[in-house]
């Protein structure tokens, strides 16, 4: 099977949330695997007649809808060539079914062989059952190639299917991991917290009036880098509310690897008691410079001095989240802070209503298909790194 036959198929059958890329290989439910970076049959017209991979289709059909500003910004951070602006509507029109050929597919051609010959391990023995076989061989020799290619694939399992054992429990497996990923994430803070203060004291002579507090509290004169009004790590707040999408269980799957799982899911996934404070950075970034940002879901306990790190907010869209804020009005607020509200993009105009009249950034994710997800999570980054440089000038 042709992947761009194959693919369109996919996107006009709707199944695009099937298509999983595994390590370098996506694969088509269950039917079919081709690399990433195979060449497909539509030859872009206007990039030195190079053709297309399946791996930029792909990525350009799941993300069609972006401006094509966003989309050329989307490819660039995930290092996928794109499509250019020329080929896009013809590109879309094709594999969504509207168009049934495009003059830029150039399927390959398989050579075909005029040995008519039947093989010698079918000629050899032919007996009782000669007029069957016979008749099998014909039909293979007037077989177009790429059916006999298809007649020799094999399915393979999918990931479901590879990870199912008997009497084999990964629950503990992957709970541990989780453990283990969020003691790394802790103790890399307090080691950057801490190297932050051993520089401060060396600056300042150490000993002096001016030693720096490890709360970060009035005595630290350190500025992290963004962060110039307030003093020490940023903060991001989220809602403590279960009826908002982003809370401090899923926040560090969604920032950190660009995937959204919702609360009840994290809840059952998780043990213990409920963190006050989250470790978050960008991962997914080229950039050697990172920072570091809490997330905190309890306004309330924040001290006076804590407000001036708080940058940005996941929004509920209702007023009395901002009850206990220090700031006299939502226009105050978000000239503060920045916001941001995570909405599945189905849901009805009315959820958004309110937050329409406030300076937030609207941000909206698929219920069913993850693999866009990562593309939101670089929407929330990239706003918020463009908020954290206007405040360190």
């Amino acid at each position: 099977m042709d992947p761009l036959t194959l693919l369109r198929e996919y996107t006009i059958r709707n199944d695009l949330h099937k298509i999983v890329r595994i390590g370098d290989d996506y694969r088509f439910g269950n039917d079919y695997t081709f690399p990433c970076t195979i060449e497909t049959a539509y030859r872009s017209k206007h990039v030195q007649a190079n053709r297309y991979t399946l791996e930029t289709l792909i990525n350009f059909i799941t993300n069609h809808h972006l401006k094509h500003t966003e989309y050329i910004q989307q490819s660039r951070s995930l290092r996928i060539p794109a499509v250019t602006l020329p080929d896009r509507k013809p590109l879309l029109d094709y594999l969504t079914g509207k168009t049934a050929s495009s003059d830029s597919i150039e399927f390959l051609k398989f050579p075909q062989s005029n040995d008519t010959s039947v093989p010698v391990s079918v000629s050899a023995g032919v007996t009782g059952n000669e007029e069957n076989v016979m008749s099998d061989v014909r039909v293979l020799e007037n077989q177009n190639p790429i059916e006999l290619i298809k007649a020799a694939e094999k399915p393979l399992k999918d990931r479901e299917a590879i990870l199912f054992c008997k009497n084999r429990d990964f629950y503990s497996v992957f709970t541990a991991a989780l453990r283990r990923d969020e003691e790394r994430h802790r103790a890399e803070s307090l080691q950057r917290k801490d190297g932050l203060v051993a520089k401060n004291r060396i600056d300042r002579g150490y000993g002096g009036g001016d030693e720096i507090g490890y709360d970060g509290g009035p005595k630290a004169k350190m500025h992290l880098k963004g962060s110039k009004i307030g003093e020490g790590v940023p903060i991001i707040l989220v809602p403590s509310a279960f009826s908002t999408l982003i809370t401090i269980y899923n926040v560090k799957d969604f920032l950190e690897d660009g995937v959204f799982i919702p609360t009840d899911v994290k809840l059952k996934q998780m043990k213990g008691s409920k963190p006050d404070c989250i470790t978050v950075q960008k991962k997914f970034s080229r950039d050697r410079v990172v920072t570091a940002y809490e997330v905190r879901d309890k306004p309330s306990a924040l001290k006076p001095e804590d407000w001036d790190r708080v940058v940005a907010v996941f929004v509920l869209g209702k007023d009395w989240q901002f009850k206990d804020w220090p700031f006299k009005d939502h226009v105050e607020t978000f000239n503060r802070v920045v916001g941001f509200f995570l909405r599945f993009e189905d849901d009805s105009v009315e959820s958004a209503k309110t937050v329409k009249q406030w300076n937030v950034k609207i941000i909206s994710i698929s219920k069913n298909k993850r693999h866009q997800d990562r593309a939101a999570a670089l929407e929330v980054w990239e706003k918020l790194e463009e908020f954290m440089r206007s405040r360190s000038h």
